[in-house]
């Protein structure tokens, strides 16, 4: 499973985004599993169930009917933010799509667990302890689906 983050509600260009890295997931054997919401959650789910990919949508309240349209499996946790944590950790990696503070949380909580973090147009984190992992920046959905692979592979991203 691939994490897909960010904001909600978000802009054109990272609903675009989302979508277009989303559909390139399924040819890989990936899943996405997202907040469950809409803006880049919801465009990230469209995206991987077009392409007949498997979507989780980790939902903040206890209510699976407020997943977006396109979740196929919805898990209502009634945990609020909380849920984040639960989002970055059923993912292998994590990329994080422009974003707000939660979006921030999720790629704290990515590089503590020491995922790898892939991420288009979203914080950039240049104060960070001596040693620690960054995200990796990418300019467009395919190369993020790219070092998607790389970090799922031996031969790691970088």
């Amino acid at each position: 499973m691939v994490a897909v983050v960010g904001g909600d509600p978000c802009t054109e260009e990272e609903a675009d985004f989302a979508e277009a890295l989303a559909r390139l997931l399924p040819e890989r054997g990936l899943g996405v599993v997202t907040g469950g919401l809409g803006g880049v959650m919801e465009a990230a789910c469209r995206g991987a169930r077009e392409a007949g990919g498997l979507t989780v949508g980790i939902l903040p309240g206890a209510n699976p009917g407020a997943a977006n349209p396109f979740v196929e499996v919805a898990v209502p946790t009634g945990m609020g933010e909380l849920r984040n944590g639960l989002v970055v950790r059923a993912a292998e990696v994590v990329v994080a799509v422009g974003g707000e503070y939660g979006t921030l949380s999720e790629i704290a909580l990515a590089l503590k667990a020491g995922k790898p973090v892939i991420g288009w147009r979203t914080w950039n984190l240049d104060r960070r302890p001596q040693g620690a992992q960054s995200i990796i920046a990418v300019t467009s959905a395919e190369e993020a689906a790219e070092k998607v692979g790389q970090a799922l592979t031996s031969d790691g991203v970088s």
